[in-house]
């Protein structure tokens, strides 16, 4: 299965649609890119949950050690690990009440892309959420 995502128009309307984006691998560190990125999007208005078992609070907002221990329904998942980790993140998604698996500007995985289709997963990768929330507002 070739790897297939959501045109940029489909991109837009999810983000026009979403409101809440868990990010896995968010730093506190403010001059790293996951930093930056949610900053952006939490500027934007949407709701940011950090998902990182090594820091208590990132951007004003209480982290989770991992997908498993957020509550309610989720939006976006947005993920900022290696490429090799996509595979568990991707497996680990499934088991919550999440719509959209998207890994950042550079991160792809055709295993975790094969799993999340197989489950009717909408997925997106090696695309910057912040870059498609900009050309598509």
């Amino acid at each position: 299965m070739t790897m297939e995502y959501p045109t940029r128009q489909e991109i837009g309307n999810i983000l026009k649609a979403s409101k809440t984006i868990a990010v896995v691998g968010l730093s506190n560190n403010p001059e790293r890119t996951s930093y930056m990125v949610s900053k952006a999007m939490q500027d934007a208005g949407y709701k940011i949950i950090p998902v990182n078992p090594t820091v208590d609070t990132v951007l004003g907002e209480k982290a989770v050690a991992s997908l498993k221990d957020l509550k309610g329904h989720i939006d976006i998942v947005n993920v900022f690990r290696r490429s090799e980790h996509l595979y568990d993140v991707a497996k680990e998604f499934l088991e919550i009440d999440a719509d959209v698996f998207w890994a950042q500007l550079g991160l792809e995985n055709k295993d975790a892309y094969d799993l999340l289709k197989k489950n009717n997963k909408t997925v997106i990768m090696n695309r910057c959420i912040k870059v498609e929330h900009a050309m598509t507002k």
